[in-house]
């Protein structure tokens, strides 16, 4: 193929403010022509964007869509949702050399409007079980994901996900092996500041305020801690109109040395967070992708050239010990918490950040996008330079 190939993206999410989505987007324009379908206003490096509405649900959450949902008619579930009709309308006749979908709710519309075209799944979690701590998720619309993934995964041209467990799920239950694109931030021209020797160890948090994530343990470890620690959180408030982050800041307003500052942009975060010393996270295992998850913030954390302190989630583990840029507790738990950061010294945080300095380069999204490259040229035949 010698011209640009046309590539339709769908994400049944805000597009302007998914950092994985506007990375992806943002990789396939460098070697084709994106049109984006989703909610909210036009993502950059696109030449097209095809706006859901706002009041368009992405499941089927209608009375019909639900009574299909309870009755297990799956099949004629899968483009129910309000969403799915809007993006098909959308589309209309319009024709592309690949489509991606974003999550397993898009695919079979993905499928619906590709006519034919390769059709590229890019799984940013476990989808069976991506809401299962709910209820009402678990009973209707878990089947309809485990639907969507058995009929629809073995038929993609490609799928990939966000880290290696949860890719061998993939591959366990569904045939499917992914391959993978990680969360990774872009590359940030930084160096590791300096750690005080006899000043505070500075420690910060950044991301959503979403219950769940047992943000009040690090607020409770530190509050145990002297003040040789400190803790600053830069929070974006959750789906429950910052009802949890008011919690937060209850929580932790007996405590000086604990400070919520105002969240920046993604692309910004790295040089902010880069005046701090050790990037932390603790999340318990409440289903399989709290377990399994690697999220945006610790490659945030090593773009910024911290140290970064987890939780024992093997995922996090895994790319702490491989890359010798932090610690890990044995549990979530408050005890261990504390445990793991009084046994920080300035020496050790200092020699963290510098392992995070050598790891940037390929924990950056400069490398992951090499990927995305490659699924395009053999997706569409063409050649990316």
């Amino acid at each position: 193929m010698s011209q640009r190939p046309a590539i339709l993206v769908i994400s049944f999410s805000p597009i302007a403010r998914d950092a994985r989505v506007l990375r992806e987007i943002s990789a396939l324009a460098e070697v084709g022509e994106v049109t984006s379908v989703g909610y909210g206003p036009t993502p950059p490096h696109v030449v097209n964007h095809l706006q859901i509405p706002d009041s368009a649900p992405s499941l089927p959450q209608t009375p019909a869509g639900v009574l299909k949902l309870a009755t297990r008619r799956l099949r004629s579930a899968e483009t129910a949702a309000p969403a799915a009709r809007a993006a098909i309308r959308l589309v209309g006749n319009s024709r592309f050399d690949m489509v991606v979908a974003n999550d397993a709710r898009a695919i079979p519309t993905a499928f619906a409007v590709a006519h034919g075209a390769p059709v590229w799944a890019d799984m940013h979690e476990w989808a069976p079980e991506e809401r299962t701590h709910v209820t009402s998720w678990r009973l209707l619309v878990a089947p309809l994901m485990d639907h969507i993934c058995r009929t629809y995964l073995p038929r993609c041209a490609a799928v990939t996900t966000v880290g290696g467990e949860i890719a061998d799920l993939y591959n366990q239950r569904y045939g499917v092996a992914p391959r993978l694109v990680r969360n990774a931030a872009r590359y940030a021209d930084l160096s590791p500041s300096p750690v005080l020797t006899e000043g505070p160890i500075r420690l910060v948090h950044s991301g959503g305020a979403i219950y769940g994530r047992n943000i009040e343990a690090t607020i409770d470890a530190v509050k145990q801690l002297d003040e040789h620690f400190t803790l600053d959180l830069y929070l974006v408030a959750g789906g429950d109109n910052g009802a949890y982050l008011s919690a937060l800041k209850k929580r932790a307003a007996d405590c000086e040395r604990i400070v919520f500052r105002n969240p920046v942009p993604p692309e910004e975060l790295p040089a902010v967070l880069n005046e701090y010393d050790v990037g932390v996270f603790w999340i318990p295992p409440f289903n399989t992708n709290a377990r399994l998850t690697l999220p945006n913030k610790i490659f945030d954390f090593i773009q910024a050239r911290l140290a970064v302190a987890v939780g024992p989630t093997v995922e996090m583990v895994r790319v702490v010990k491989t890359y010798g840029v932090g610690v890990s507790s044995t549990t979530n738990d408050v005890s261990d918490i504390v445990a793991t950061l009084r046994a920080l010294t300035p020496e050790k945080v200092a020699s963290y950040k510098h392992a995070s300095d050598r790891a940037a380069h390929e924990l950056s999204f400069e490398h992951e996008k090499q990927t995305i490259h490659a699924i395009v040229s053999e997706l569409t035949e063409s050649t990316v330079n």
